[in-house]
């Protein structure tokens, strides 16, 4: 648990008592600040009166003495409407934070020089953030990760100057951190998402951009518009690197065929280790992940004067993959399972598409996203079959009508026995049951990994199955 010592003697407003919000408030309290925590739903409160956090009614509270109010990130800051917090602490003059702002004063304060790598991207950051880890673990370094991954970054070890802090950063997070400062700034691509919490995707860009236009070392992804307007304005600001899985790069990163190669401005090139036959790093998307992971590790380690010969090889080819992001769970004879629950949008699982030329048994569905699943129709020609859950099903059916065979199965129960029947009966050499659903989890499930979990419980109760742990 990191002590949040530079709030020590003020008076500190907490709002949203999840995960995040219960680790800022021990934080802060056993930093020496005096707490004031406040949720709307009784249950979070409960938790929190059980972990000996003080409560105050912040609708009725007296703001003008509350030096910070740490917000939660699912709270609305602009979109649609600012909660009514983020109105009370505007209305006196009260900064409003979260979680990782707090984390950044606090290395600021105790350990400046301190390695951190922080990551964001609309698609990715989760299995960059995990495989940075993994590279800098397989190193033998002490490497914490955390953020929107995992643990709440403030329950993890302090900053040191030879302990590596790796986050995971989304949109709402970086919004709240207006010191942001890493040694390494990852930032993958940019797509459309989150516009009803950003008002458009120029906004939401921009808050992407943060997290270039504060570090010491940016990484950018430049296979988008959005990446390269955003390395164009970095370069003359300080040092960056680009990555590309798409083009030849010299200076950056980018991929020959399967490998991995960094170039100098001379088109000097090493090859750092090859992503061919490793199944959690599959497809031309995991390529960016990969080039991402390698430059934020290298770039960093060069930066503190660390030697770069690492076993590059050994670190990606034991990357174990994230639960619920392509996540290879079983077989049946020829048959492959993949669990890809995290792909809550149609950009998401046109990844997955990507990554099976044919023979896929699609199970998609939930709550629906602005947009539907009209972009992936330059992929249906890869499915033989579709079954359609949750709230979804009837828009998903008009889309894929004349074009894709499909079934109505209503629940993943249902769609998970009709794929696999079907797909043992494929004379495809390796036919793919995908759960990769296009949508929020929230109709059926309480989120993307209960809906996750659920199907592995699925799978594992068809007969014949032979299963694979899980990460």
């Amino acid at each position: 648990m990191i002590r949040a010592t530079s709030f020590k003697g003020k008076s500190v407003a907490v709002f949203g008592l999840g995960a995040s919000g219960i680790a800022a408030a021990e934080a802060l309290r056993d930093g020496g600040a005096f707490v004031a925590a406040w949720d709307d739903g009784v249950a979070a409160r409960d938790a929190a009166i059980a972990r000996d956090i003080p409560l105050t009614d912040l609708s009725v509270a007296d703001w003008a003495g509350y030096a910070a109010l740490v917000l939660a990130p699912g709270v609305p800051l602009t979109h649609p409407l600012p909660h009514w917090t983020v109105k009370r602490a505007r209305e006196n003059a009260v900064e409003i934070i979260g979680d990782i702002e707090i984390f950044a004063r606090e290395r600021a304060l105790h350990a400046p020089g301190a390695p951190f790598i922080a990551i964001t991207g609309t698609n990715g950051k989760s299995t960059t953030t995990a495989l940075i880890t993994h590279i800098l673990r397989h190193a033998g370094l002490d490497a914490q990760m955390g953020g929107n991954i995992g643990r709440p970054i403030l329950t993890l070890d302090g900053p040191e100057p030879r302990r590596f802090h790796v986050i995971e950063m989304s949109s709402f997070q970086i919004d709240l951190t207006p010191t942001l400062a890493p040694t390494i700034g990852v930032m993958l691509n940019v797509t459309a998402d989150h516009l009803d919490r950003h008002g458009t995707i120029d906004d939401y860009a921009a808050i992407k951009e943060r997290i270039v236009a504060g570090a010491d070392i940016a990484a950018v992804g430049i296979d988008d518009d959005y990446g390269l307007a955003m390395l164009r304005r970095r370069v003359p600001a300080g040092p960056a690197i680009a990555f590309s899985a798409e083009k030849s790069l010299a200076p950056g990163y980018s991929l020959l065929d399967d490998t991995i190669v960094c170039a100098n401005r001379e088109g000097l090139a090493v090859k750092l280790g090859s992503l061919k036959g490793i199944p959690t790093l599959r497809g031309r998307h995991n390529g960016q992940n990969a080039l991402a992971a390698v430059a934020a590790v290298r770039e960093c380690l060069n930066a503190l004067g660390h030697s770069t010969d690492l076993d590059w090889q050994g670190a990606l080819s034991s990357f174990p993959g994230l639960p619920h992001r392509m996540e290879e769970i079983g077989r049946i004879g020829k048959v492959l399972f993949v669990n890809d629950s995290k792909a809550t949008n149609a950009d998401s699982t046109e990844k997955a598409l990507l990554s099976f030329p044919r023979d896929v048994y699609w199970i998609l569905g939930g709550k629906p996203k602005a947009g539907g699943i009209e972009s992936l129709a330059p992929y249906f020609e890869r499915i033989t079959k579709a079954y359609l859950i949750g709230e979804a099903a009837d828009e998903f059916a008009q889309t894929l009508e004349g074009k894709v065979p499909f079934l109505r199965s209503g629940t993943l129960d249902e769609a998970v026995w009709a794929a696999s029947n079907d797909a043992q009966s494929s004379e495809g050499a390796e036919p793919v049951v995908l759960l990769s659903p296009a949508c929020a989890s929230y109709d059926q499930f309480r989120n993307f990994e209960v809906r996750g979990e659920s199907f592995r419980g699925l799978v594992a109760s068809l007969p014949g199955i032979v299963m694979r742990a899980a990460p």
